[in-house]
């Protein structure tokens, strides 16, 4: 029995199960629980918030049967689905989540939030071409949106047109000035041409803009201790693996677009004592201290 029905069917069970004994002489009253339609899709949204607060703290096991059961409950909210098939994506189910931002599209072509989610799935199943069409179309809905800017140039990126992605993450800066990730990837593209001190120029930047921001603290110490300037530079090091140690692994750092340039000047840098101090000491605390679930 599909799930919408067996709840309908268990809310009703219970319902009767409230009711009153009768006694044998008496004829049985009809007794009939309303539920309708508005009903129904209200409950579905309910669960679909729910859901929405569980991701935000990354618990999408529990986030995704809510899910569910909400695009059950209000099956004709884009939203709602648009939230399951984000869930998918995070736990790498590519297939579900693209059926259920197709519902999405079809349900409200003219959303653009769901062409740059079907973007993202495609460029994490290596799609890049398909991933450029999609962030495309959700930028024609969407103009200037400095995160859709910011993944297209990621996909130019990672599909060898360095020129137009820094043109998107230019444009990205340019409608927000405060983006400083998609300066901080301009940061990556220039190291990767060998221009050394136009990266340098950005990181500085972005650390401007936001000074507990690790990756850009990491690179530009990376590539002053490559360049001369090894004290500035092993400093700025083991402040980015205090603020986040994952800037320690240089699988996370090619997961986050880094080149093979700055990955091997990386790579060199990280077998230096004192960031494998500092990493070792973050490791400690980070295992000393769990983080709470609230």
């Amino acid at each position: 029995m599909p799930k919408k029905f067996y709840l309908i069917s268990l809310l009703i069970a219970c319902s009767l199960s409230s009711l009153p004994q009768t006694v044998s002489a008496q004829a049985l009253i009809p007794h009939t629980l309303q539920l309708n339609a508005a009903n129904l899709e209200k409950l579905g949204l309910s669960l679909a918030q729910e859901a929405a607060q569980l991701a935000q703290f990354q618990q999408i096991d529990l986030a995704l049967p809510r899910a569910r059961m909400a695009s059950q409950l209000a099956p004709k909210n884009d939203k709602v689905w648009l939230l399951l098939g984000s869930l998918n994506l995070q736990n790498k189910k590519f297939d579900a989540a693209t059926s259920a931002f197709k519902t999405a599209q079809a349900l409200n072509p003219n959303n653009p939030d769901v062409f740059f989610a079907l973007g993202s799935t495609n460029f994490q199943q290596g799609n890049y071409q398909e991933s450029v069409a999609n962030y495309l179309t959700g930028l024609k809905l969407k103009p200037n949106d400095p995160e859709g800017l910011f993944d297209l140039g990621n996909t130019y990126y990672v599909s060898g047109n360095l020129l137009e992605a820094v043109n998107q993450f230019s444009k990205a800066v340019t409608e927000d000035k405060k983006f400083w990730p998609a300066i901080n990837n301009i940061g990556l593209i220039k190291y990767e041409q060998g221009k050394v001190s136009e990266a340098i120029a950005q990181w500085q930047s972005a650390i401007k803009l936001e000074k507990q921001a690790a990756e850009p603290l990491l690179a530009l110490g990376v590539a002053l201790y490559t360049h001369g300037e090894r004290q500035t530079g092993i400093a700025m090091g083991e402040a980015a693996l205090k603020i986040d140690q994952r800037y320690g692994d240089l699988n996370f750092l090619k997961e986050n677009l880094w080149g093979e340039h700055l990955l091997s000047d990386t790579k060199k840098f990280l077998e230096l004592p004192a960031l494998k101090n500092r990493l070792q000491q973050s490791e400690e605390n980070s295992t000393s201290n769990p983080p709470s679930i609230r």
